[in-house]
């Protein structure tokens, strides 16, 4: 039996995590010598009587869907001996056993920044999300996410509408994309970077699924950047598995009216970097990439936020009028106008240009705020 399917045996075993597979591994040197144990010697090693019954129990036929799998052209089985196997994985304290990748298995090796957020951003912050990715992603840096709805989503489109890399790191087996809406964006992440799992072919969205794979995006990163996020978002946990990877942890900053900011402003007082430019990213990760080896553009992010209006409308009086009025807490129409001094109907007319190019929020109640 090789290290492919040794590992794939593990993999497939109930009950057998990612850390009883490193304990059997640290034991016996490897998955094919962990399965040539004895049945005592897999006890001591940490198994109970059951888990051992379970792995015996396993036989080819199980392991026959990754097999077949892994014989498409494109897809790639990397057990964790292998050379393949990004060192920045191997090192953390629950690696995976193996991965399956489809795409490039070089573009695990490459330096890498996690954006992670809400799956229910504001326009606002998915604009903040292309616009980081795209122009990290345009200094070199590969942009790695979850694939997930909102900013994930985002992160990935604004690396690739760059031509830029990008990996997503799945909540699920290879052979499905969750959500299904996605399914365009990880095809093209497989042309154009990569898709990773540690789950077997044929795994469906499970919730307990999301928040392990959130370590393998945080342990590929040099840093994570959270876009949008609350209190209680996933993003946390992924941004406190990065802490504890000892990756750096990035944070943009929001309005303290933007509940999708305040998991960000909670990071930030932890000691995250509050970031707002591309720039500041670069400086923060320094220690730990070459960014001079990065390419180097001037910082668009921050030039972008200070041109709050769309090129149709950046020289109209009353659109300048208007900007000047808002703010990034959503005001309602009738504070609007009475600053400015509009109509409700000429108004009307003009904050729905503003938010089809993106400008504008619409928040609850009616109420309007700049988007950054």
């Amino acid at each position: 039996m090789n290290s492919i399917q040794a590992a794939l045996t593990l993999l497939r075993s109930p009950g057998i995590g990612a850390r009883s597979a490193q304990k059997l591994i640290d034991n016996f040197g490897d998955a094919a010598s962990a399965l040539s144990a004895s049945d005592s010697a897999l006890q001591r090693a940490g198994l109970k009587s059951s888990q051992v019954s379970a792995l015996r129990a396993l036989s080819e036929e199980d392991i026959a869907p990754d097999l077949e799998w892994a014989a498409i052209d494109g897809n790639h089985l990397i057990p964790l001996d292998s050379s393949d196997y990004p060192n920045s994985l191997r090192d953390i304290n629950d690696p995976p056993l193996l991965l399956y990748v489809t795409g490039d298995p070089e573009v695990l090796k490459t330096p890498q920044i996690a954006l992670v957020g809400s799956r229910n951003p504001s326009a606002g912050g998915t604009e903040n999300a292309e616009r980081f990715a795209a122009e990290l992603a345009e200094r070199g840096l590969c942009i790695t996410s979850g694939l997930a709805s909102g900013i994930d989503a985002a992160s990935h489109r604004g690396a690739l509408s760059v031509n830029g890399l990008s990996i997503a790191v799945t909540g699920t087996g290879l052979d499905r994309v969750y959500p299904a809406s996605n399914r365009e964006l990880a095809h093209s992440l497989a042309q154009h970077g990569a898709l990773v799992s540690e789950l077997p072919i044929g795994t469906p969205p499970q919730a307990h699924n999301f928040p392990r794979r959130n370590r393998i995006i945080s342990a590929l990163s040099c840093g994570v950047l959270v876009i949008e996020a609350t209190v209680r978002s996933g993003s946390l946990i992924t941004a406190r598995l990065a802490t504890e990877q000892g990756r750096e942890v990035l944070a943009v900053p929001g309005s303290i009216h933007n509940p999708m900011a305040r998991g960000c402003h909670a990071l930030i007082r932890q000691g995250a970097k509050l970031v707002e430019t591309a720039d500041d990213v670069l400086e923060e990760l320094a220690s730990q990439i070459n960014t001079d080896a990065l390419k180097h553009t001037e910082s668009q992010t921050e030039i972008a936020a200070e041109s709050p209006v769309g090129n149709a409308e950046k020289n109209d009086p009353e659109y300048e009028q208007l900007i000047a009025c808002l703010g990034h807490d959503p005001v309602s129409m009738d504070t609007l106008v009475e600053r400015s001094g509009l109509s409700t109907a000429v108004l009307s007319s003009m904050l729905l240009m503003l938010e089809l190019t993106g400008r504008v929020s619409k928040a609850s109640g009616g109420r309007y705020a700049l988007n950054v």
